[in-house]
Order: structure tokens, then C-alpha cells, then sequence
């Protein structure tokens, strides 16, 4: 595949081929505090931060990790919830000289220890809750970690003397020893907020972000994703905003941020582009349903990235039609597939589109965006992002790439592109195609107007009696049963045809459960006979990643053990 058929299927007002200057992520921050310092730029717990806070707080925390040593070379980790303390380390680190490692609370200590280990961390930031501290205080004197920075959630909202003993009375605080290897978040912050400023760097190969991604098997890898890859994903996902008028305005918007900032699409689509756009960041440091749709209501939210689990949530909610969500006018969801059902049920309930998109945590994370204006198709994750080029490489043959239209392993390039895997050369090599295009192992195909449609993971694909059977269709298939909520399917071992789909289901409330029988045929005329569903398990949930979406790698781990016993 040659030719790039999206660029003629645009929106008028956004550009393709747009000129992305290389730029240290801590000027986006500047050029907001500088033109917009009296906006409000956090919302957390009550409090409301300027911009001109956000910028000293910031400075504060430079020259206090400064003082600790922070300087190039020097990697900080941050275990933080969706709370102020996260935006104000993350820039504090990165004006020092630094870079952000970011840990997540739902890692399994083995992993913490890893990505310790792996990732050189010597100094990390964290809170003194009862689900963060325990776990790295655990690291120090077995790792090369050597000192926490530690936080009070209390501390960044408007009533912390009743927010401290509210959580102290519901067991949620730890006890942080006073020693050395312990310094609080306020003593971090405790100065005049004089900096030593850094000489200039190369955007494209200072190293802003090590994240780890996830993967189903073995330890995670350390992307290292430059404050270029980042500032250009921004850049990026400003340009699809354009528009007649324009669809986001500088200084106009509020941003609700659900999603946890140490995930990959949370940090650039909630923090970042919400900072490049001057709006207020609305913080919830966790997902509940009634508390999202309250502050929609209330605080007359403009923007909302989510996850499909987040908007299934909602529109399953009985009570949804209480709240007024005129004011949604940029939702997007990313991280997993869309349901087409959820899609379209969301516009219908709400009147805003669910706009959906793709990327990783190696295109930090942009890949494409479905138009909010202008042409959208039903099932597609939509058109290249700008600047970013898709070609589809042949799965059986990776020397050749597919022709339009065909299904191969989806391979991109562009400036957000992450630089490597942190310390794995090999990894990064096989990473990358015969003429330098990333493997991103999902597979899509595109159509003739350039829309995209994931099929799935390439280690996702069922083998049936020879035929190829992407779970996304049958989990497309199966969503339409009125009583099913959510849907993962897997392919589990079968004597007979090799694999076959297993459909693991929680149900709609109220809804009773089904027989595999009955769900077999209702799907007669929706799936093929090798694709067709052969087991199936109802349960109260499923399992989710750290920023809820929907998780196989639990339910194939849960059959492998069953079928070893059996």
C-alpha cells in the first residue's frame, strides 16, 4: 500500500501534513501559564488551581528535587493518583533535568520490583494512602530505591484538616517514618522556588517518559518516549480540533480527568493537550458513575476521554436521564475497541458523538481519530492522525505489506513514535519493519476513503479448523443480545477444530441469564460457523487493567490452569 487515501477524506479545516516543531514539554506549560495565568487550570476536592499556582508550585518542586540531586540522567518515579501532586511532580522532574517514570498502583510488587530495578529509579513520589505506600516503603533497602517523596491526598483540596481525619477515621492513611529516606511533598515544595535553569537540550532524544507497557506475558518494557514524541502528540490532537468554528477553544474548555494519569492515555489526552488548550482540568481520583455525571452536570464539562468501560457505565445507568449533559461537545474513547452499540447508544442518550481512537503507549499514544465534524464510519476507529502514516504489513510475510483494503498487521510511522524499548535493543529492532515502520501487533485493514477498522491483536486470533476468527467480531456480534452488558471473548483449547470462542459475559441489570444454546441462536445470523461461540461463562464482573478496560490475559490464564488440571 502506497498511497495515503485519507488525506482526500479530512475535514476541510484540519491538515494532514502540518509542520510539528520539536519542543521541551515544559514550554507547553509556560506558554499556558504565560497567556493564561489567572484561568483556573486543576479542579480537585473543592480547590481550584491557577495557572500562575500551577507554574510557582511547579517551579517549588524543581528546585526542591534539585536539591535532592535531580538532574539529566536522573530518573524520578511517580505512584500517584488522579490528584494535583501528580501535574505538579511530573513538571517539577522534567524542568530539573529529570525523567518520569510512572508506576502504577494496581502492579503487582514482582512488577514494582522490575520496573525499580529496570528503570534506575532512585527517587519516587508517592501519597501515605493505605493502597500506595506500603508497596514501595517495602522497596527501600531491597532495591535501588532510596528515598520517597510522600504526598497527603488531604493536602491539594479545600478542606484538608476534615479530608485528613475524614480518611484517618476510614483506615486509608499509613504512618510515614521520619528519617532519611523519607521527605514530605510539602518540605519538597517548601522554598522560594528558584531553580537552576538547564542549558538547552535536543527535544528529539531527551528522554521526557518511561513508560512501561503492560504486554501479556513476561515483564513489562520501558518505552522511552522524548518530550518531541509527546509535544508532537499534542500538536497533533490540537489539529483535529480545527474547525468553523473551531470544535476546542484556548481558555474555554473543561477537561473531566477519570482516567489515571500514570497511563499513557490519560497523561497526553487529559493533562497535556488539556494544558496546550488552557482549559480546567476537572481531577476524579477514581471512576464513579453518579460522581462523573454530577460534575458533567454541574461544571458544565466540554471534553471527556474515557474508556468503553467508563461509557457503558453510563449509559446502563438507570438514573442517567436526571442529569443535563448539554455542555459534552468532545467525548472521545480510546484503549480498547469501541462497541458500536455503546457508540451509538451514547449519542442517543447524550446528543454528543463518541468519537473513537487509537494509539499505544509506543505512539505516546496517537495513531487515528475519528472526525468530530465531518465523515465518521460505524465500526472504525477512523483516519490517520496527522502526520502519522499507516501501511498493513502481510502477516505471513512480514517483507510485504498488504494492498488496501486487505487485513494485515497495522505498521506506523510519524514524530510521536516512541525512541525505543528502555535498555532492550533487540526488542526495539524486531519492534520495527524492513523500512522503518513500527509493528504496532494489531490487526486492521483500511478502506478506500482511508478509515480504519481494528480486527484485533495478532496473538488474540482464534485458528478454527484453519480459518482465522477475530474475537472483535464476535464480540461485536454479542453485544447486540439485549441482556449482555460487557463481552470479552478468548479462544480456549478444542479437541476437535484446534480453538474455539469462548464468551465470558456480565449481564444488564435486571437481565436474566441465557443458556449457551439460546446464545448460539440468536448469533446464527450474525457469525459464521467457525466463528461461532462454543463455551460460555456469565459473571458478576470482568476483569479490567489499571484503567478499566476490559482484560484477557486473566480469563487465558484462568483456562490454561484448567486445562493443566483437568
Amino acid at each position: 500500500m502506497t498511497t495515503q487515501p485519507w488525506i482526500e477524506t479530512y475535514p476541510s479545516a484540519v491538515r494532514w501534513d502540518i509542520s510539528i516543531q520539536p519542543q521541551m514539554l515544559n514550554q507547553l506549560l509556560d506558554n499556558t501559564v504565560a497567556r493564561f495565568p489567572d484561568l483556573p487550570a486543576l479542579q480537585f476536592m473543592g480547590r481550584r488551581i491557577s495557572y500562575r499556582e500551577l507554574g510557582n508550585l511547579v517551579d517549588r518542586a524543581t528546585a526542591g528535587l534539585q536539591q535532592l540531586g535531580v538532574k539529566p540522567g536522573v530518573h524520578v518515579g511517580l505512584y500517584l493518583p488522579n490528584t494535583p501532586h501528580y501535574m505538579i511532580a511530573f513538571f517539577g522532574v522534567l524542568r530539573a533535568g529529570g525523567t518520569v517514570v510512572n508506576y502504577s498502583p494496581l502492579d503487582a510488587a514482582k512488577v514494582l520490583e522490575h520496573k525499580v530495578e529496570d528503570s534506575e529509579t532512585d527517587v519516587l513520589i508517592t501519597l501515605d494512602l493505605v493502597a500506595l505506600y506500603p508497596q514501595m516503603a517495602a522497596l527501600l533497602g531491597h532495591t535501588r530505591l532510596k528515598r520517597l517523596i510522600v504526598g497527603s491526598l488531604a493536602e491539594m483540596t479545600a478542606a484538608p484538616d476534615l479530608v485528613a481525619a475524614q480518611m484517618k477515621a476510614a483506615q486509608m492513611l499509613c504512618d510515614v517514618p521520619s528519617d532519611p529516606h523519607h521527605l514530605s511533598f510539602a518540605a519538597l515544595l517548601d522554598n522560594e522556588g528558584h531553580f537552576q535553569p538547564l542549558p538547552p537540550t535536543d527535544p528529539t532524544e531527551t528522554i521526557a517518559v518511561l513508560q512501561y507497557t503492560g504486554g501479556t506475558t513476561g515483564l513489562p518494557k520501558g518505552a522511552m518516549l522524548t518530550h518531541a514524541n509527546l509535544t508532537a502528540a499534542v500538536a497533533q490532537a490540537w489539529e483535529t480540533t480545527n474547525g468553523t468554528p473551531r470544535i476546542m477553544e484556548e481558555g474555554q474548555e473543561r477537561v473531566l480527568s477519570v482516567l489515571p494519569p500514570f497511563h499513557i492515555y490519560a497523561l497526553t489526552i487529559n493533562m497535556l493537550f488539556g494544558i496546550r488548550a488552557a482549559a480546567e482540568v476537572v481531577l476524579h481520583a477514581r471512576f464513579d458513575v453518579e460522581a462523573v455525571l454530577k460534575d458533567i452536570a454541574t461544571h458544565k464539562i466540554t471534553c471527556f476521554p474515557g474508556v468503553p468501560t467508563m461509557f457503558t457505565a453510563l449509559i446502563n445507568y438507570p438514573k442517567l436521564g436526571d442529569y443535563d449533559l448539554r455542555s459534552l461537545k468532545n467525548c472521545g474513547s480510546g484503549g480498547a475497541p469501541l462497541p458500536l452499540e455503546v457508540a451509538q447508544r451514547f449519542h442517543q442518550l447524550t446528543g454528543c458523538h463518541l468519537n473513537e481512537g487509537w494509539g499505544m503507549t509506543e505512539t505516546s499514544p496517537t495513531g487515528s481519530f475519528t472526525p468530530a465534524r465531518g465523515p465518521r464510519k460505524a465500526g472504525s476507529c477512523g483516519l490517520p492522525m496527522p502526520r502519522v502514516d499507516f501501511k498493513f504489513l502481510d502477516i505471513e510475510d512480514p517483507t510485504r505489506y498488504v494492498a488496501l483494503g486487505e487485513r494485515g498487521e497495522i505498521c506506523v510511522s510519524g514524530p510521536n513514535i516512541m525512541k525505543g524499548y528502555w535498555k532492550q535493543p533487540q526488542a526495539t529492532a524486531d519492534a520495527m519493519t524492513f523500512d522503518g515502520y513500527f509493528r504496532t501487533g494489531d490487526v486492521g485493514l483500511m478502506d478506500d476513503n482511508g478509515f480504519i477498522t481494528i480486527v484485533d491483536r495478532t496473538k488474540d486470533m482464534i485458528l478454527c479448523s484453519g480459518y482465522n476468527v477475530y474475537p472483535r467480531n464476535v464480540e461485536e456480534a454479542i453485544y447486540e443480545y439485549p441482556a449482555v452488558a460487557e463481552v470479552i471473548v478468548i479462544g480456549i483449547h478444542d479437541d476437535y477444530r484446534g480453538q474455539a470462542p469462548k464468551a465470558f459475559v456480565t449481564l444488564k441489570a435486571g437481565a436474566a441469564p441465557f443458556s449457551l444454546a439460546e446464545l448460539q441462536a440468536f448469533l446464527r445470523d450474525r457469525l459464521g460457523k467457525h466463528e461461532m461461540v462454543q463455551a460460555l461463562d456469565i459473571r458478576e464482573t470482568l476483569p479490567r487493567t489499571a484503567v478499566g478496560k476490559l482484560s484477557k490475559k486473566e480469563l487465558y490464564a484462568e483456562e490454561d490452569r484448567r486445562r493443566s488440571v483437568a
